[in-house]
């Protein structure tokens, strides 16, 4: 091989339509498709062998599409910055190209390693923005117009055809367990892949999204009312921009219709492309201040939680065996699917925080590693908001027998995950240790008494609300990580030049 390689390096964007580092460099000339499976990575505490097996599946496709374009993806496993010098010294890099990413910190280590080394060898490394998210962004003043800007412009077409390399490049997939991944069954998880995705996408937007602004906060209907593009956005098979564009044809194509299920669609893909902007929101965040992943966001909380968790109520709240038969429901539906709707994981995390008084980064990863979407930014900003750390938002303290008289009235949902009460009464399915027939139940007693637990979790906070320094240290998260609009420009709403906060009943990011 005589002339150096463009490499394109695949992260969390396994596809090759709306790949602009893809199209840009197979144009230069010869590319590398890169995929670097790293150990070190997966054995991170937020990591799984159900996200693990999602990636796979869709590495998979995007190299059955690669190798039709005429180079497969290479597949290596490793340090990214060793296998980038292994790669340079047999046969040149003339450049390196990826999709800018907004990872957990051990990824934003590592691409700071991989941008040393590329430095040092006077390699450019490109990186064109995937979301909406603005690297080294000194103001929000503008964000939201410029995530509508960036969402507007054409989608990227996948190049005509990839020069053949000629050399043997490795391919293997490695298993789970060949990365050392304790087993995670996961019997209901989404698979991966383009094609899984595009048919998401379809199925949401032509059947299943018409009522979707009214079933997303139910476990009962938000499985199939929710978008369920979540996974695919986390792991990039389908780009921010084809789903924000897709939606705006359906919106627009809904104008000239006047019977009441066109009606009924429009109000649900407003709030849905809501929601997609409150993704890239939420992700800016972490890029902004990455630390919030380890630390308070507002310092006036260090200390207020144990920073060891209790382990017996942490243990019982991740199998679902905390004796609140709405708490448990979800959190074994979540094992089952690697999925559960917003107001559910918000409601998970606040009983975790104010019930159980858990360290939210102990209860934090056990949900990340839950969930086949997790996305960092997206994440850890609604640990800390359910949590009352962010010094910013009105606690949201969930009651778990109100909220399962909410969203699942006759206890279907419940029954379905929690089996051991099939046979208690409709009238006692949500407080099962009021029934008479309790102590026959192979079912434990509540862990807490919600509202002995609820208020002295609050009173503890809300001191601290009270305390010097408390609102100027508000302020200023406010002014910097505060929104500026209220709506997108698709939605026709007026936006908002003032910072402000956003609550958790805006933020049903259901996607």
């Amino acid at each position: 091989m005589t002339q150096a390689l463009n490499i394109v390096w695949f992260k969390r964007d396994l596809r090759i339509a709306d790949h602009r580092p893809l199209a840009t460099a197979a144009r230069l000339g010869p590319v590398l498709p890169l995929y670097i499976v790293e150990p070190d990575f997966w054995a991170q505490a937020d990591a799984s062998a159900r996200q693990w097996a999602f990636a796979a599946e869709s590495l998979e496709e995007l190299g059955r599409e690669l190798a039709v374009l005429g180079q497969p993806l290479c597949v290596m496993t490793g340090d990214a910055v060793g296998i980038f010098r292994e790669i340079h010294q047999r046969h040149g890099i003339a450049s390196l190209w990826s999709h800018e990413e907004t990872g957990n910190g051990w990824t934003y280590a590592r691409d700071l390693a991989v941008a040393a080394w590329a430095r040092e060898q006077g390699i450019t490394w490109h990186e064109p923005r995937q979301f909406g998210v603005i690297r080294r962004l000194a103001s929000r003043n503008g964000w939201a117009n410029a995530w509508d800007s960036d969402m507007a412009e054409p989608v990227t077409v996948p190049p005509i055809a990839l020069k053949p390399l000629g050399v043997d490049w490795p391919q293997t997939i490695p298993t789970a367990a060949e990365l050392g991944l304790q087993p995670d069954p996961c019997p209901d998880r989404q698979r991966g892949g383009r094609t899984a995705a595009l048919a998401t996408l379809a199925g949401f937007l032509g059947e299943r999204g018409r009522d979707y602004r009214f079933r997303m906060s139910s476990p009962v209907t938000a499985f199939e009312a929710c978008s369920r593009l979540s996974p695919h956005l986390t792991w990039g098979t389908l780009s921010m921009r084809e789903v924000a564009q897709a939606s705006v044809t359906r919106l627009r194509a809904l104008k000239p219709l006047g019977d009441p299920s066109a009606k009924s669609w429009r109000a649900s893909l407003i709030s849905f492309m809501g929601r997609l902007h409150w993704h890239c929101h939420f992700m800016q965040k972490l890029e902004d201040e990455p630390r919030l992943e380890f630390d308070n966001l507002h310092r006036g909380y260090d200390g207020v939680r144990p920073d060891v968790a209790d382990q017996i109520k942490l243990d019982a709240w991740c199998a679902g065996q905390t004796g609140f038969p709405f708490v448990d429901a979800c959190m074994r539906a979540l094992d089952r699917h690697g999925w559960i709707n917003f107001r559910m994981r918000a409601m998970l995390m606040s009983f975790a925080s104010y019930d159980l008084w858990l360290p939210w980064r102990a209860s934090g990863l056990h949900l990340a590693r839950q969930f086949v979407d997790y996305e960092p930014g997206i994440h850890w900003s609604q640990v800390q908001m359910q949590s009352g750390t962010t010094g910013i938002n009105t606690m949201r303290v969930y009651n778990p027998v109100k909220q399962g008289m909410d969203q699942d009235p006759t206890g279907a949902f419940v029954r379905r995950f929690v089996p051991e009460l099939e046979g208690v009464p409709d009238a006692f399915i949500h407080e099962p240790w009021k029934w008479s027939g309790a102590a026959s139940l192979r079912y434990p007693p509540p862990i807490v008494d919600h509202a002995t637990a609820a208020k002295a979790a609050k009173d503890a906070l809300y001191a601290l609300r009270k305390g010097a320094g408390h609102k100027e240290a508000a302020r200023k998260i406010v002014t910097k990580h505060g929104s500026r609009k209220a709506g997108t420009a698709a939605t026709g709403r007026k936006p908002k030049a003032k910072a402000r906060v956003v609550q958790a009943d805006q933020l049903t990011l259901d996607l």
